[in-house]
């Protein structure tokens, strides 16, 4: 804990009175466009991996990056979409899964974490990620059914998202639109779904700007 101290007081000394107009902007409320949903892993940086400022985006993280599905559990994952799209005008979802989670392997091998009740139950809101893997890709190595279990997570907790009355409206309107990325830590590369691919392609650049794929619908 005490390495923690030294960081605070940089923070405070040379990057918060250096911008102080800035925080003080920031004390008279929030406006993020942005909701972004992730794993709770220690090496998962949102404002680092899209370079953003505080502010602009409304971060929720969880272990697995799971959303359970409406109704099967009252909790802050509810609570927050809820929060995001009502109170703060939400414009944009993003569920962003990562390599090298350790929340997948263990919905793919629960036997891992049956040490851990509460772990465990948690990770059973997910569980139709390792029925989708079992179901399809039995054909494959252990290795390639947990990298594919990693984007198949993501597409489970779209499905989810999808089923929360907060939201389900709002994404049939195009008035909030959802993404799901996958990011991979070793390279530093974001994977973004692409409905009409079917897969997770790098972000495209084409003429000077970026593209993403809206995700509004898809058959599973």
């Amino acid at each position: 804990m005490l390495q923690l101290l030294p960081g605070i007081h940089r923070f405070k000394t040379e990057i918060h009175e250096s911008n102080e107009e800035f925080f003080q902007h920031l004390a008279k409320g929030q406006n993020p466009e942005t909701m972004f949903i992730t794993c709770s892993d220690s090496r998962v940086v949102p404002n680092l991996i899209t370079q953003t400022d505080p502010g602009e985006l409304f971060v929720l993280r969880n272990a697995g990056n799971i959303v359970p599905a409406h109704g099967s559990v009252i909790g802050g994952e509810e609570a927050a979409i809820e929060y995001a799209v009502l109170a703060l005008g939400i414009k944009n979802i993003v569920v962003c899964g990562h390599s090298q989670c350790g929340a997948v392997r263990g919905i793919l091998n629960p036997e891992k974490v049956e040490n851990m009740p509460g772990v465990a139950k948690w990770l059973e809101h997910s569980a139709k990620t390792r029925e989708i893997v079992k179901a399809n890709y039995s054909n494959m190595n252990d290795e390639c059914q947990y990298n594919i279990a990693i984007q198949e997570n993501v597409l489970v907790q779209m499905e989810n998202i999808k089923t929360h009355p907060a939201i389900s409206r709002l994404l049939w309107k195009r008035e909030v639109h959802l993404f799901g990325w996958v990011y991979e830590m070793e390279t530093g590369e974001v994977f973004i779904y692409d409905q009409i691919d079917e897969t997770f392609q790098p972000i495209a650049y084409n003429d000077g700007e970026f593209h993403m794929v809206d995700y509004r619908s898809m058959p599973r």
